[in-house]
């Protein structure tokens, strides 16, 4: 019989995957900025048509841009926290499924416990 189970994928930080990670959250804090701003755009452009409620448009799109810079701040957050990792740490990346093979007679708490795939530089250094 075969069971799905969760596996947590970890990655090694090495200065490759470090220079990554940077360029990913740097990447999405520049998304949140332009969408950020396009969002602006859109608001002031709808404002001077007055198609729409002002102050049920203002509210709509406040709250949009709040998410954007909620989201910009875990950026910043990342970024910084990333900074403070030590290279050779083990970060969390994903969780997959996978398929296990289970038998009568197997240790039910062998086949349960947490497995866990560690990658380094996008290889697998290490199944757990």
């Amino acid at each position: 019989m075969q069971l799905i189970q969760t596996v947590i994928v970890k990655q090694i930080l090495t200065e490759q995957s470090k220079q990554k990670l940077l360029d990913k959250y740097f990447a999405g804090k520049l998304q949140m900025q332009k969408e950020y701003e396009q969002l602006q755009f859109e608001l002031k452009k709808l404002e001077k048509a007055r198609k729409y409620q002002a102050s049920a448009l203002r509210t709509h799109f406040e709250k949009e841009l709040e998410k954007r810079q909620d989201k910009e701040k875990l950026y910043e957050f990342q970024i910084e926290q990333l900074h403070m990792l030590p290279l050779g740490s083990e970060l969390k990346e994903k969780e997959v499924q996978a398929l296990v093979e289970v038998n009568v007679g197997d240790d039910w708490e062998k086949v349960m416990g947490q497995h866990t795939i560690i990658i380094k530089d996008g290889k697998i250094e290490e199944i757990r």
